[in-house]
This record gives C-alpha cells, sequence and structure tokens, in this order.
C-alpha cells in the first residue's frame, strides 16, 4: 500500500547511492518479489465518496470561482480528471506500490508539462505545476496518474481503446529507458540532465511538426498580447499609475462583495516573500516596485484557490510580474504518512527546486500576516512556448505521452535512486504493461465518476454558486 514516510522516518538523502550500482539495481530487483510488477496492473476503487472529497477541497476556496472550477471538470472525463487529484489521491492510497520513494509532483497529468525558456536561453521541455508535491512518495503515484491522462485523452478526442493503450504503455516504457540512462550517470550528471525540447522532438515528432516547434523557439520572446492567459497592463491617465487591464472572469480587480476569502493584503504578502528569497534576487526585485494586482484564475484543479498577479515597475515602466498562489495541504497527505509539518509554500518551493531542471529565481514562500494564510511567489511567464505542448499533444499524443514520461524520469532521478528503479522495473515490458492496464481500467471509473459528477449534481449551481 501507499505509505508515505514522515520525515524523520526517510532515509538520509542520497543514502541508496553510497552502493555499488549491482547492489542498488539488485535491491530493486528484489522488491519484485514483495510487490510483483504485475500486480501494479489492478484496480477497482475503493469504497469512497466523491460529493464529500469535492465538498471538503471546496470549503478553502474562493465561493465566487467554484462555479468556474465545476463548469471546467464537467466538460469532459479529461477535464474531470484534472481537477479530481484528490479523489486520484484516494484511490491509490489502497493500491500495491514497490516503496520506492521519490519527491512526487502530486497532479501529474500531461497538461501538466510545458515548454519553457531557461535563464540560459534554452527551449526545456519540464514538468510545470507543483502545488501537490510532497516527498517521500512511491514513484508509481506520479507515473499512474500521468498514465492515466493520457489514456483519458486518447479516448476523450475519439481514439480506439487499443490507441488509448499504447499511449498509456509510451508513458511507462519511455519513463523506464529513460531511468536506465540516468541510472548509468554520475548523480552530478543525472541532476544537470535536461529535456532540451527541439533535440527530444526531433526524435520523435514528423519533420513538419519539429519545424513549427524551431520556428515558435526563435520567436520565444514574441508579444504577450498574443497571450489571452497573460496579463496585460497600460497607465492609467487619470492617476498616472500603472494599472493590470482587467479581462473577467479571468483576471479581474477585487471588489466589494466578494468572500472574505478574498480578501489578501497582496503587498504585504509580496514584502514577505523577500525573507525567502536568495540575495542576489532580493538585489534585483529591489529595482521594482508593486504598482497594481488582481485576482487570476488559473487551471482546473487550481480553481478557487487565491490567486493573484503583481505588476512590478521600474521608474521607466519595464513590466515584472509575479504570480502569489494560496499553498493548501498536498492532497498527496491521502495516501497516508501523516502531514507536512512545515510552511505549505515552503514545501512547494522545495518540490520545484527538487524535480525541475531550471528553477525559476523568483521562487520564494510568504505568509498573508492577517489571516496566516500561506502562499508561494513565483515568476509569471509568458505562456507562449505552451501552446507548442498544446500542438504537439494534440497533433501527435502517443509521441508526446513519450516526452513526457521521459521528463518523469529526468525529474524523479533527483530525488529517488535511479538505479533502483531500474532494477525493479526491469530490461522487459512486464511494467509498462502493467502500468498501462491500470490506466484503462483507471480511465473508465474515471468516465463513471465524470458522469456521477455531471448527472448527480455535484456540478450544480445549487452546491457551488458565488454569494448573492
Amino acid at each position: 500500500m501507499y505509505a508515505r514516510q514522515s520525515d524523520a522516518q526517510a532515509p538520509a538523502a542520497g543514502a541508496a547511492h553510497h552502493r555499488p550500482f549491482e547492489e542498488r539495481y539488485a535491491a530493486g530487483k528484489r522488491l519484485r518479489d514483495e510487490t510483483p510488477r504485475e500486480k501494479l496492473a489492478n484496480f477497482s476503487a475503493p469504497e469512497r465518496d466523491p460529493v464529500a472529497i469535492f465538498d471538503e477541497t471546496n470549503r478553502t476556496r474562493l465561493p465566487e470561482l467554484l462555479p468556474i472550477r465545476a463548469q471546467r471538470m464537467a466538460e469532459s472525463p479529461f477535464t474531470f480528471l484534472r481537477g479530481a487529484a484528490a479523489l486520484m489521491a484516494v484511490d491509490l492510497a489502497s493500491q500495491p506500490a514497490p516503496g520506492i520513494k521519490t519527491q512526487a509532483c502530486g497532479d501529474c497529468h500531461l497538461m501538466n508539462f510545458g515548454a519553457f525558456i531557461s535563464p540560459e536561453g534554452n527551449v526545456l521541455f519540464d514538468i510545470n505545476d507543483f502545488d501537490e508535491t510532497l516527498p517521500g512518495v512511491d514513484f508509481t503515484v506520479d507515473l499512474k496518474r500521468l498514465a492515466a491522462s493520457c489514456s483519458v485523452a486518447a479516448l476523450a478526442g475519439g481514439a480506439s481503446d487499443k490507441i488509448a493503450r499504447r499511449v498509456a504503455e509510451n508513458v511507462a516504457r519511455a519513463y523506464r529507458l529513460r531511468m536506465f540512462k540516468l541510472a548509468k550517470l554520475s548523480p552530478l550528471e543525472a541532476w544537470h540532465s535536461r529535456i532540451l525540447l527541439v533535440r527530444e522532438a526531433s526524435d520523435l515528432f514528423e519533420d513538419d511538426l519539429v519545424r513549427k516547434l524551431r520556428v515558435a523557439a526563435d520567436q520565444k520572446h514574441a508579444d504577450r498580447q498574443e497571450d489571452r492567459n497573460f496579463p496585460n497592463y497600460s497607465l492609467d491617465p487619470k492617476t498616472g499609475a500603472w494599472r493590470i487591464i482587467d479581462r473577467p472572469p479571468l483576471i479581474y480587480h477585487p471588489s466589494a462583495g466578494l468572500s472574505d476569502a478574498a480578501r489578501v493584503d497582496v503587498a504585504k504578502v509580496f514584502e514577505g516573500v523577500n525573507e525567502t528569497l536568495a540575495p542576489e534576487t532580493f538585489t534585483l526585485i529591489s529595482r521594482y516596485k508593486l504598482a497594481d494586482s488582481a485576482i487570476k484564475v488559473v487551471g482546473v484543479g487550481s480553481v478557487g484557490t487565491y490567486c493573484a498577479v503583481g505588476l512590478f515597475t521600474t521608474h521607466d515602466g519595464d513590466p515584472l510580474f509575479l504570480q502569489v498562489k494560496e499553498a493548501l495541504p498536498s492532497v498527496l497527505e491521502r495516501l497516508g504518512g501523516g502531514a507536512w509539518p512545515k510552511q505549505q509554500g515552503a514545501r512547494v518551493v522545495s518540490g520545484q527546486r527538487i524535480m525541475q531542471a531550471a528553477t525559476d529565481m523568483f521562487l520564494g514562500w510568504t505568509t498573508d500576516p492577517e489571516s496566516n494564510r500561506q502562499f508561494y511567489v513565483r515568476h509569471l511567464k509568458n505562456k507562449r512556448l505552451g501552446s507548442v505542448a498544446d500542438l504537439l499533444q494534440a497533433k501527435s499524443l502517443p509521441e508526446y505521452a513519450t516526452l513526457c514520461g521521459r521528463t518523469l524520469a529526468r525529474a524523479h532521478a533527483r530525488s529517488a535512486d535511479a538505479a533502483t528503479l531500474a532494477g525493479y522495473m526491469g530490461k522487459k515490458e512486464a511494467f509498462d504493461d502493467a502500468i498501462a492496464s491500470f490506466a484503462m481500467l483507471y480511465a473508465a471509473q474515471n468516465k463513471i465518476d465524470h458522469q456521477r459528477f455531471v448527472a448527480g449534481g455535484i456540478a450544480s449551481p445549487s452546491r457551488s454558486a458565488p454569494p448573492a
């Protein structure tokens, strides 16, 4: 079963690496006796109450945004899965697992991967959402969610069961094969490995898609006007101050009548993050001043958690957008093993720094002094390259699934021992087949849950309407 070790119980970081490769590989192989890989293929939903789970996760969210969340989750089985991370955590808690711990992403579905620009200007592909990250979680938690999301996406797009299963199998195979390569590297080499998008795409996608990808990479500094989800700003002629332009219902300034959950002293929250930034980042950010802030609605699973964007400007009007986002306890705490004992924003920041190849220099955590609600801050980047990942996923989902599987392996190898993982998974396809079987079973359950969500009143206005 999935039992997460507490920080006190977890082995010292890197302890597994202090043995020869052959011993670590053999240790992973021995785990097959306790948890045969074939057992990973099984799934039957435990007794659970989806209504109660959704009500619980909505309790701390902004009530005026819950209709948006319900509407997005009701659109399709895939969007439902995106918002149902807590439900899947409950489902996975009762499933067999080999017990190889890693830093988990926590909400590892295919839409939480994307392309971005590293500080050196390279176009990288990586995981880009860590709200649910948690240490000491079995590696199959992330992998099963990713594989299931790929199967659900394929089926939602009209693919046959055969194709949907192949997409999930691609995830597991790519993860396994890349982990074998990482196991042969030194810890330093594995840590610095990256998924260079154009190079990886050249091995996977058709030439026409790769050409489009190269064009997009060359336009990586495109005008943010092209991104509807990225805030724009203008100079207020009345006050002479820079102000974020409202784009309701996704970007807007708070007004009277909103819930208490929407009342946050954004200026103090941003000020508080300075204490957790590196000295060089603090030196840089001190050259900017907060000019305005607005609430920003993001994602599917995150809708309703407090999220705001701050517009910082220099005296000359040069912009810097930072995002502050509420950090709630990870849904993976439902796996067992106790609660994260520290600040929740620190959990998100530390998890991202461990898993992501090129981490945002503006990452920090902070607390609202009035409500004691916990937040993290990050650089809000133009999602221009996100459309490239969307294109690859839409045009060639099996190959896109392979790309995601490779990326997850790279992320997991930073905190888990790659040789032990390789030993458990093995050189043949038994592991891939098991994960694909699980993914298809979970896709079927997810379809049932989505139908109940739509038909059973979970998504009805009466359950999620904003206050009058």
